[in-house]
Protein backbone atom coordinates (compact mmCIF):
# COMPACT_ATOMS: atom_id res chain seq x y z
CA UNK A 1 0.00 0.00 0.00
CA UNK A 2 1.42 3.38 -0.94
CA UNK A 3 0.96 6.21 1.55
CA UNK A 4 -1.53 8.73 0.18
CA UNK A 5 -2.41 12.34 0.89
CA UNK A 6 -5.56 11.50 2.84
CA UNK A 7 -3.59 9.32 5.24
CA UNK A 8 -0.98 12.06 5.75
CA UNK A 9 -3.71 14.60 6.51
CA UNK A 10 -5.48 12.21 8.88
CA UNK A 11 -2.24 11.41 10.69
CA UNK A 12 -1.31 15.10 11.01
CA UNK A 13 -4.76 15.91 12.38
CA UNK A 14 -4.56 13.01 14.84
CA UNK A 15 -1.13 14.11 16.08
CA UNK A 16 -2.47 17.63 16.65
CA UNK A 17 -5.40 16.27 18.68
CA UNK A 18 -3.16 14.07 20.83
CA UNK A 19 -0.66 16.89 21.40
CA UNK A 20 -3.43 19.31 22.40
CA UNK A 21 -5.09 16.74 24.69
CA UNK A 22 -1.82 16.01 26.50
CA UNK A 23 -1.16 19.72 26.92
CA UNK A 24 -4.55 20.08 28.64
CA UNK A 25 -4.15 17.12 30.99
CA UNK A 26 -4.25 17.98 34.69
CA UNK A 27 -3.11 16.30 37.87
CA UNK A 28 -3.16 17.19 41.56
CA UNK A 29 0.13 16.07 43.08
CA UNK A 30 1.96 18.31 45.57
CA UNK A 31 5.20 16.45 44.77
CA UNK A 32 5.00 17.57 41.12
CA UNK A 33 5.94 21.07 42.35
CA UNK A 34 9.62 20.17 42.12
CA UNK A 35 11.84 19.96 39.04
CA UNK A 36 9.80 19.43 35.88
CA UNK A 37 7.01 17.54 37.66
CA UNK A 38 6.28 13.84 37.94
CA UNK A 39 8.35 12.01 35.31
CA UNK A 40 6.24 9.62 33.22
CA UNK A 41 8.75 7.43 31.36
CA UNK A 42 8.46 6.20 27.76
CA UNK A 43 6.19 3.22 28.35
CA UNK A 44 3.20 2.00 26.33
CA UNK A 45 0.40 -0.06 27.95
CA UNK A 46 2.04 -3.39 27.07
CA UNK A 47 5.10 -2.28 29.10
CA UNK A 48 3.10 -0.74 31.92
CA UNK A 49 1.23 -4.01 32.40
CA UNK A 50 4.58 -5.64 33.26
CA UNK A 51 5.58 -3.00 35.82
CA UNK A 52 7.19 -0.69 33.21
CA UNK A 53 9.47 -3.49 32.02
CA UNK A 54 11.07 -2.27 28.77
CA UNK A 55 14.83 -1.85 28.42
CA UNK A 56 15.68 -5.49 27.73
CA UNK A 57 12.75 -6.32 25.43
CA UNK A 58 13.17 -6.59 21.66
CA UNK A 59 9.92 -8.31 20.73
CA UNK A 60 7.40 -10.17 22.84
CA UNK A 61 4.61 -12.50 21.76
CA UNK A 62 3.22 -12.97 18.28
CA UNK A 63 2.46 -9.26 17.70
CA UNK A 64 5.04 -6.60 16.94
CA UNK A 65 5.18 -3.77 19.46
CA UNK A 66 6.94 -0.41 19.61
CA UNK A 67 9.32 -0.19 22.56
CA UNK A 68 10.12 3.53 22.80
CA UNK A 69 12.30 3.02 25.89
CA UNK A 70 15.02 1.26 23.87
CA UNK A 71 15.35 2.44 20.23
CA UNK A 72 17.54 -0.57 19.39
CA UNK A 73 14.33 -2.63 19.50
CA UNK A 74 13.02 -0.89 16.35
CA UNK A 75 15.36 -3.10 14.29
CA UNK A 76 13.05 -6.07 14.92
CA UNK A 77 9.99 -4.48 13.28
CA UNK A 78 8.95 -6.30 10.10
CA UNK A 79 5.49 -4.74 9.75
CA UNK A 80 4.28 -1.20 10.19
CA UNK A 81 3.04 -0.73 13.75
CA UNK A 82 0.50 1.90 14.81
CA UNK A 83 -0.30 2.39 18.51
CA UNK A 84 -2.61 5.00 20.03
CA UNK A 85 -3.91 5.12 23.58
CA UNK A 86 -5.64 6.88 26.44
CA UNK A 87 -5.23 6.92 30.22
CA UNK A 88 -7.33 7.60 33.28
CA UNK A 89 -6.09 8.35 36.80
CA UNK A 90 -8.00 8.18 40.09
CA UNK A 91 -6.01 9.72 42.92
CA UNK A 92 -6.56 10.09 46.67
CA UNK A 93 -4.44 12.54 48.69
CA UNK A 94 -4.16 11.93 52.44
CA UNK A 95 -2.67 14.02 55.24
CA UNK A 96 -3.64 13.24 58.81
CA UNK A 97 -7.42 12.86 58.86
CA UNK A 98 -7.91 14.83 55.63
CA UNK A 99 -8.54 13.18 52.26
CA UNK A 100 -9.16 14.53 48.77
CA UNK A 101 -9.90 12.70 45.52
CA UNK A 102 -9.30 13.73 41.92
CA UNK A 103 -9.90 12.14 38.52
CA UNK A 104 -8.24 12.78 35.17
CA UNK A 105 -8.61 11.27 31.70
CA UNK A 106 -6.54 12.08 28.62
CA UNK A 107 -5.23 10.77 25.33
CA UNK A 108 -1.82 9.39 26.29
CA UNK A 109 0.26 8.52 23.23
CA UNK A 110 0.54 7.98 19.52
CA UNK A 111 3.45 5.93 18.17
CA UNK A 112 4.26 4.59 14.72
CA UNK A 113 7.00 2.19 13.63
CA UNK A 114 7.94 1.61 9.97
CA UNK A 115 10.42 -0.96 8.59
CA UNK A 116 13.13 0.52 6.36
CA UNK A 117 15.15 -2.59 5.52
CA UNK A 118 15.10 -6.20 6.75
CA UNK A 119 17.16 -5.17 9.77
CA UNK A 120 16.19 -1.57 10.41
CA UNK A 121 13.15 0.59 11.11
CA UNK A 122 12.16 4.07 12.19
CA UNK A 123 9.64 5.09 14.81
CA UNK A 124 8.03 8.43 15.66
CA UNK A 125 5.26 9.73 17.86
CA UNK A 126 4.06 11.81 20.81
CA UNK A 127 3.72 11.03 24.51
CA UNK A 128 3.93 12.89 27.84
CA UNK A 129 7.33 13.41 29.47
CA UNK A 130 6.17 14.90 32.78
CA UNK A 131 3.01 16.07 34.55
CA UNK A 132 2.95 19.25 36.61
CA UNK A 133 -0.06 20.17 38.74
CA UNK A 134 -0.73 21.04 42.38
CA UNK A 135 -2.63 23.40 44.68
CA UNK A 136 -2.32 23.84 48.43
CA UNK A 137 -2.77 26.52 51.08
CA UNK A 138 -0.90 27.55 54.23
CA UNK A 139 -2.81 29.64 56.76
CA UNK A 140 -1.35 31.74 59.56
CA UNK A 141 -2.95 33.93 62.24
CA UNK A 142 -1.74 37.53 62.57
CA UNK A 143 -2.34 39.19 65.96
CA UNK A 144 -6.08 39.17 66.76
CA UNK A 145 -7.51 40.95 63.76
CA UNK A 146 -6.90 38.99 60.60
CA UNK A 147 -5.38 35.86 59.12
CA UNK A 148 -3.25 35.39 55.99
CA UNK A 149 -3.53 32.55 53.48
CA UNK A 150 -0.60 31.65 51.24
CA UNK A 151 -1.97 29.80 48.19
CA UNK A 152 0.40 27.89 45.91
CA UNK A 153 -0.63 26.41 42.55
CA UNK A 154 0.96 24.99 39.43
CA UNK A 155 -0.10 23.46 36.13
CA UNK A 156 1.39 22.22 32.88
CA UNK A 157 4.02 19.66 32.00
CA UNK A 158 6.34 18.59 29.20
CA UNK A 159 5.48 16.61 26.06
CA UNK A 160 7.91 14.43 24.11
CA UNK A 161 7.86 14.28 20.29
CA UNK A 162 10.38 11.68 19.16
CA UNK A 163 11.95 10.25 16.00
CA UNK A 164 14.06 7.12 16.31
CA UNK A 165 16.00 4.65 14.21
CA UNK A 166 17.11 1.10 15.04
CA UNK A 167 19.59 -1.06 13.11
CA UNK A 168 20.54 -4.74 13.47
CA UNK A 169 24.27 -5.56 13.35
CA UNK A 170 24.90 -9.21 12.57
CA UNK A 171 22.91 -11.95 14.28
CA UNK A 172 23.01 -10.74 17.87
CA UNK A 173 23.48 -6.97 18.19
CA UNK A 174 21.22 -3.99 17.54
CA UNK A 175 21.76 -0.27 18.06
CA UNK A 176 19.33 2.63 17.96
CA UNK A 177 18.88 6.29 18.74
CA UNK A 178 15.91 8.47 19.69
CA UNK A 179 15.96 12.18 18.93
CA UNK A 180 13.29 13.85 21.06
CA UNK A 181 11.95 17.37 21.19
CA UNK A 182 10.74 18.20 24.69
CA UNK A 183 8.33 21.12 24.94
CA UNK A 184 5.70 22.58 27.23
CA UNK A 185 4.95 25.14 29.93
CA UNK A 186 5.42 25.07 33.69
CA UNK A 187 3.13 27.71 35.22
CA UNK A 188 3.28 28.49 38.95
CA UNK A 189 1.53 31.04 41.13
CA UNK A 190 1.76 32.25 44.71
CA UNK A 191 -1.06 34.31 46.20
CA UNK A 192 -1.32 36.12 49.53
CA UNK A 193 -4.93 36.59 50.64
CA UNK A 194 -6.16 38.39 53.75
CA UNK A 195 -9.31 36.96 55.27
CA UNK A 196 -11.80 38.41 57.75
CA UNK A 197 -10.48 41.91 57.13
CA UNK A 198 -12.05 44.51 54.86
CA UNK A 199 -9.87 46.90 52.88
CA UNK A 200 -6.74 44.83 52.30
CA UNK A 201 -5.66 44.08 48.73
CA UNK A 202 -4.57 40.53 47.98
CA UNK A 203 -1.49 39.90 45.84
CA UNK A 204 -0.49 37.20 43.35
CA UNK A 205 2.70 36.45 41.43
CA UNK A 206 2.52 34.14 38.41
CA UNK A 207 5.69 32.59 36.94
CA UNK A 208 5.67 30.84 33.58
CA UNK A 209 8.52 28.88 32.01
CA UNK A 210 8.07 28.02 28.33
CA UNK A 211 10.46 25.13 27.60
CA UNK A 212 11.73 23.56 24.38
CA UNK A 213 14.79 21.69 23.14
CA UNK A 214 16.29 18.51 21.75
CA UNK A 215 17.25 15.43 23.75
CA UNK A 216 19.02 12.24 22.56
CA UNK A 217 18.98 8.64 23.83
CA UNK A 218 21.22 5.81 22.64
CA UNK A 219 20.03 2.19 22.79
CA UNK A 220 21.96 -1.09 22.63
CA UNK A 221 20.61 -4.64 22.58
CA UNK A 222 22.12 -8.14 22.53
CA UNK A 223 20.01 -11.25 21.85
CA UNK A 224 21.17 -14.85 22.04
CA UNK A 225 19.45 -18.24 22.06
CA UNK A 226 19.54 -20.24 25.30
CA UNK A 227 18.05 -23.25 23.50
CA UNK A 228 15.83 -23.98 20.49
CA UNK A 229 12.79 -22.20 21.98
CA UNK A 230 14.18 -19.76 24.55
CA UNK A 231 16.16 -16.55 24.07
CA UNK A 232 17.94 -14.05 26.31
CA UNK A 233 17.82 -10.29 25.60
CA UNK A 234 20.09 -7.77 27.32
CA UNK A 235 19.51 -4.06 26.77
CA UNK A 236 20.88 -0.65 27.69
CA UNK A 237 19.68 2.90 27.07
CA UNK A 238 21.55 6.05 28.04
CA UNK A 239 21.07 9.76 27.65
CA UNK A 240 23.66 12.53 28.04
CA UNK A 241 23.12 15.76 29.99
CA UNK A 242 21.05 18.07 27.80
CA UNK A 243 20.34 21.79 27.90
CA UNK A 244 16.83 22.93 26.94
CA UNK A 245 15.86 26.52 26.20
CA UNK A 246 13.46 28.40 28.47
CA UNK A 247 11.59 31.70 28.31
CA UNK A 248 10.69 33.00 31.76
CA UNK A 249 7.81 35.42 32.30
CA UNK A 250 6.48 36.86 35.56
CA UNK A 251 3.41 38.95 36.37
CA UNK A 252 2.57 40.36 39.83
CA UNK A 253 -0.87 41.82 40.51
CA UNK A 254 -3.04 43.08 43.38
CA UNK A 255 -6.68 42.14 43.53
CA UNK A 256 -9.82 41.91 45.63
CA UNK A 257 -12.09 38.91 45.94
CA UNK A 258 -15.75 39.93 45.72
CA UNK A 259 -18.53 37.31 45.71
CA UNK A 260 -16.00 34.60 44.84
CA UNK A 261 -14.54 36.48 41.86
CA UNK A 262 -11.03 37.97 41.71
CA UNK A 263 -11.08 41.58 40.51
CA UNK A 264 -7.62 42.89 39.55
CA UNK A 265 -6.76 46.31 40.94
CA UNK A 266 -3.36 46.86 39.29
CA UNK A 267 -0.16 45.20 38.12
CA UNK A 268 2.92 45.82 40.26
CA UNK A 269 5.58 44.22 38.04
CA UNK A 270 5.98 42.41 34.73
CA UNK A 271 8.89 40.43 33.25
CA UNK A 272 8.47 39.20 29.67
CA UNK A 273 10.21 36.13 28.16
CA UNK A 274 13.68 36.31 29.66
CA UNK A 275 15.72 33.60 27.97
CA UNK A 276 17.37 30.92 30.09
CA UNK A 277 17.99 27.20 30.17
CA UNK A 278 16.99 23.97 31.86
CA UNK A 279 19.33 21.01 32.36
CA UNK A 280 18.03 17.45 31.80
CA UNK A 281 20.56 15.11 33.49
CA UNK A 282 22.41 12.02 32.33
CA UNK A 283 20.58 8.71 32.76
CA UNK A 284 21.47 5.03 32.45
CA UNK A 285 18.98 2.17 32.11
CA UNK A 286 19.71 -1.56 32.06
CA UNK A 287 17.40 -4.50 31.45
CA UNK A 288 17.19 -8.15 30.55
CA UNK A 289 14.46 -10.60 29.64
CA UNK A 290 14.18 -14.34 29.05
CA UNK A 291 11.50 -15.35 26.55
CA UNK A 292 9.98 -18.64 25.49
CA UNK A 293 8.94 -17.57 21.99
CA UNK A 294 5.16 -16.96 21.70
CA UNK A 295 4.69 -18.42 25.18
CA UNK A 296 6.09 -16.42 28.09
CA UNK A 297 8.57 -13.70 29.05
CA UNK A 298 10.11 -12.60 32.37
CA UNK A 299 12.60 -9.83 33.01
CA UNK A 300 13.92 -6.98 35.15
CA UNK A 301 15.11 -3.39 34.67
CA UNK A 302 17.34 -0.99 36.63
CA UNK A 303 17.12 2.79 36.11
CA UNK A 304 19.59 5.49 37.26
CA UNK A 305 19.51 9.27 36.67
CA UNK A 306 21.72 12.10 38.01
CA UNK A 307 19.01 14.65 38.80
CA UNK A 308 21.41 16.51 41.09
CA UNK A 309 22.64 18.02 37.77
CA UNK A 310 19.23 19.67 37.27
CA UNK A 311 19.10 23.44 36.82
CA UNK A 312 16.26 25.70 35.76
CA UNK A 313 16.36 29.45 35.31
CA UNK A 314 14.40 31.14 38.07
CA UNK A 315 14.24 27.96 40.19
CA UNK A 316 15.95 27.14 43.48
CA UNK A 317 15.02 23.43 43.44
CA UNK A 318 17.76 21.11 44.66
CA UNK A 319 17.00 17.60 43.42
CA UNK A 320 18.39 14.19 44.37
CA UNK A 321 19.74 11.48 42.11
CA UNK A 322 17.13 8.84 41.34
CA UNK A 323 17.04 5.10 40.91
CA UNK A 324 14.35 2.51 40.30
CA UNK A 325 13.67 -1.02 39.19
CA UNK A 326 10.97 -3.11 37.56
CA UNK A 327 10.30 -6.84 37.56
CA UNK A 328 7.55 -8.45 35.52
CA UNK A 329 6.49 -10.68 32.73
CA UNK A 330 3.87 -11.93 30.33
CA UNK A 331 2.33 -15.29 29.47
CA UNK A 332 0.21 -16.36 26.49
CA UNK A 333 -1.29 -19.80 27.28
CA UNK A 334 -1.65 -20.90 23.65
CA UNK A 335 -1.16 -18.52 20.73
CA UNK A 336 -2.67 -21.12 18.35
CA UNK A 337 -5.85 -21.85 20.34
CA UNK A 338 -8.26 -20.29 17.86
CA UNK A 339 -11.27 -21.94 19.53
CA UNK A 340 -10.42 -20.76 23.07
CA UNK A 341 -10.14 -16.97 23.30
CA UNK A 342 -8.92 -16.97 26.92
CA UNK A 343 -5.85 -18.95 25.87
CA UNK A 344 -5.12 -16.48 23.06
CA UNK A 345 -4.98 -13.52 25.44
CA UNK A 346 -1.79 -12.09 26.95
CA UNK A 347 -1.62 -11.96 30.76
CA UNK A 348 0.85 -9.49 32.29
CA UNK A 349 1.99 -8.62 35.79
CA UNK A 350 4.82 -6.61 37.34
CA UNK A 351 6.11 -4.49 40.20
CA UNK A 352 7.65 -1.02 39.85
CA UNK A 353 9.68 1.07 42.31
CA UNK A 354 11.13 4.58 41.87
CA UNK A 355 13.02 6.74 44.33
CA UNK A 356 12.07 10.15 42.99
CA UNK A 357 14.25 13.25 43.00
CA UNK A 358 12.16 14.81 45.79
CA UNK A 359 13.12 14.73 49.48
CA UNK A 360 11.10 16.63 52.12
CA UNK A 361 11.69 16.76 55.88
CA UNK A 362 14.62 14.34 55.45
CA UNK A 363 12.36 11.77 53.82
CA UNK A 364 12.85 10.51 50.27
CA UNK A 365 9.61 10.50 48.29
CA UNK A 366 9.32 7.18 46.49
CA UNK A 367 6.73 5.59 44.19
CA UNK A 368 5.64 1.95 44.38
CA UNK A 369 3.07 0.17 42.24
CA UNK A 370 1.74 -3.27 41.41
CA UNK A 371 0.79 -3.52 37.74
CA UNK A 372 -1.49 -5.85 35.80
CA UNK A 373 -2.20 -6.05 32.09
CA UNK A 374 -4.12 -7.90 29.42
CA UNK A 375 -3.74 -8.18 25.66
CA UNK A 376 -6.94 -8.79 23.70
CA UNK A 377 -6.34 -10.01 20.12
CA UNK A 378 -9.05 -8.91 17.68
CA UNK A 379 -10.32 -10.36 14.41
CA UNK A 380 -7.62 -9.80 11.79
CA UNK A 381 -7.61 -9.41 8.02
CA UNK A 382 -5.23 -11.15 5.62
CA UNK A 383 -2.44 -8.60 6.10
CA UNK A 384 -3.42 -6.68 9.26
CA UNK A 385 -3.44 -7.74 12.91
CA UNK A 386 -5.20 -5.89 15.72
CA UNK A 387 -4.93 -5.95 19.48
CA UNK A 388 -6.16 -3.96 22.48
CA UNK A 389 -3.70 -3.66 25.36
CA UNK A 390 -5.01 -2.82 28.84
CA UNK A 391 -2.84 -2.02 31.86
CA UNK A 392 -3.61 -0.99 35.43
CA UNK A 393 -1.37 0.54 38.09
CA UNK A 394 -2.25 0.39 41.78
CA UNK A 395 0.30 2.32 43.79
CA UNK A 396 1.37 4.93 46.30
CA UNK A 397 3.62 8.01 46.21
CA UNK A 398 4.97 9.55 49.40
CA UNK A 399 4.18 8.83 53.04
CA UNK A 400 2.15 10.10 56.01
CA UNK A 401 5.27 10.19 58.18
CA UNK A 402 6.79 13.55 59.20
CA UNK A 403 3.50 15.34 58.42
CA UNK A 404 3.79 14.62 54.69
CA UNK A 405 1.17 13.81 52.05
CA UNK A 406 0.52 10.31 50.75
CA UNK A 407 -0.89 9.81 47.25
CA UNK A 408 -2.76 6.60 46.47
CA UNK A 409 -3.39 6.19 42.76
CA UNK A 410 -5.21 3.83 40.45
CA UNK A 411 -4.30 4.35 36.79
CA UNK A 412 -5.77 2.63 33.72
CA UNK A 413 -3.98 2.67 30.36
CA UNK A 414 -5.58 1.55 27.11
CA UNK A 415 -3.83 1.11 23.78
CA UNK A 416 -5.09 0.12 20.32
CA UNK A 417 -2.40 -1.69 18.30
CA UNK A 418 -2.30 -2.39 14.54
CA UNK A 419 0.28 -4.46 12.63
CA UNK A 420 -0.02 -3.89 8.88
CA UNK A 421 1.94 -3.18 5.69
CA UNK A 422 1.41 0.59 5.48
CA UNK A 423 4.09 2.60 3.69
CA UNK A 424 5.14 -0.52 1.72
CA UNK A 425 4.50 -1.11 -1.97
CA UNK A 426 3.28 -4.52 -3.05
CA UNK A 427 4.95 -6.24 -6.03
CA UNK A 428 1.60 -7.75 -7.03
CA UNK A 429 -1.98 -6.60 -6.51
Amino acid sequence: MILNRKFILALTFLCAIVCNAMAQSTINSPYSKFGVGNIKGSYLPQNKGMGNLAYGIGTVGGYQNINISNPASYSFLRLTVFDIGASTALQTLSKGDLKEQSFNATLSHIAIGVPVTKKSAISFGLLPYSNFGYEFKNSSQKVDTFSVDQIYAGEGGLTKAYLGYGLGLGKHFSVGINMSYLFGNLRESKATEFTNYVGFLNSRTVNNNAIGGLNFDLGLMYITALNDKTKLTIGYTGGAKTQLNTKFSQLSTRYQTINGADLTSDSTSFINEVEGNLIIPTNHNFGFSIERVNKWLVGADLRLANWSEFKKSGSTDVLNNTWGFSVGGQITPNSNAVTNYLKLMDYRMGFNYNKSYVAINNRDIDVKSVNFGLGFPLVSSRSAFYKINLATELGVRGTLDNNLVKENFFNIHLGFLINDRWFQKYKYD
